[in-house]
């Protein structure tokens, strides 16, 4: 697939992005979050994320070492997204594929992440 843009929503539209993103690369984890989410992650450089709507929507959630900015929907409830730092230092979004307009994220050959070791 390789890098490609999308458009993606929490559930009632109060938030909506536009990402870029390499739909060969997603991960599931099974941390105490993502798991009882479902979640299927794409990760892309913040410049490569476009919040379009919805900030006044947004209320944040961080857990554990609090690294990890989780965003929702306080309409709806649903983490369209979430923001961090990789490693190497530089601002990422982690996209939640299932938020994404037209893309089954079921039909992605996801690697699975042991969150929960962490």
């Amino acid at each position: 697939m390789g890098d490609a843009s999308y458009h993606g929503s929490c559930q009632c539209r109060a938030v909506t992005f536009e990402a870029t993103l390499d739909l060969d690369h997603t991960i599931t984890c099974n941390c105490s979050r993502c798991q009882r989410l479902g979640a299927v992650l794409s990760f892309t450089p913040a410049e490569k994320f476009h919040l379009s709507s919805g900030e006044d929507a947004l209320v944040e959630y961080r857990f554990n070492k609090k690294m990890i900015t989780h965003r929702f929907c306080k309409i709806c409830g649903i983490e369209p997204f979430a923001q961090g730092v990789s490693p190497d230092g530089a601002q990422m979004v982690a996209v939640n594929v299932n938020c994404l307009d037209g893309v089954d994220p079921r039909a992605l050959a996801s690697t699975h992440v042991d969150g929960r070791s962490v």
